[in-house]
């Protein structure tokens, strides 16, 4: 489990595509010695398996299945990626409940500066609109952030200076694709009300 709190930029160092999967060495400035072999990282957003660990470069596998429902699949060396490491018990909640699972791709479609911040809109698959609700939580490439305003399957968040500054937004452009995680617990209630139904 993660929060959505983006606790450092990686940068990919090595795409081995010669396995079945992908092994992806990323960089970081966390102390690898404290990160145990098997150890979650949520790697923009998609829950990823510490396998191997190098001076400041940890190794994940990634499925043919991650990679089908992922942008991973596009990175190559030099591609900046969010990083989180797991949730401990006792942690700070700063963000929401965050399981590392990317339920589809969000397209951004519009970024406009709104004084020193950013305001973003998204277009989801249909299926996936429902989950999304103004003041809602949904997680963008790992980033914990509240929605603003939603409009059939389109909604905006607003990004203020500190997340543009400590995340990969920053990169992005009009028309890529996002990973997008809805809310754990909007995903229940509609479960729990189609049981009923």
């Amino acid at each position: 489990m993660f929060t959505g709190i983006i606790t450092d930029i990686g940068t990919v160092k090595s795409v081995d595509k010669e396995a079945g999967d992908v092994r992806l060495g990323i960089e970081t400035a966390y102390d690898l010695s404290s990160v145990d072999m098997g150890a979650s990282i949520a790697c923009s957003g998609c829950c990823l398996t510490v396998v191997e660990k190098k001076d400041n470069v940890f190794f994940v596998d990634v499925s043919a299945e991650s990679i089908s429902k992922t942008t991973i699949g596009d990175w190559d060396e030099g591609s900046r990626v969010n990083l989180e490491r797991a949730l401990k018990v006792g942690d700070e909640l700063g963000g929401h409940i965050v399981s590392g699972h990317v339920d589809g791709l969000a397209k951004l479609i519009r970024v406009m500066p709104d004084g020193d911040s950013y305001r973003l809109k998204f277009e989801v698959p249909q299926d996936l609109a429902c989950f999304i609700a103004p003041k809602g939580s949904v997680s963008l490439d790992g980033i914990s952030l509240t929605v603003n305003e939603v409009e059939g399957n389109q909604f905006g968040v607003n990004i203020i200076p500190h997340t543009w500054e400590q995340t990969t937004l920053s990169d992005r452009s009009e028309g890529d694709d996002i990973h997008l995680e809805i809310d754990m617990l909007a995903r229940y209630m509609a479960r729990m009300l189609e049981v009923r139904a």
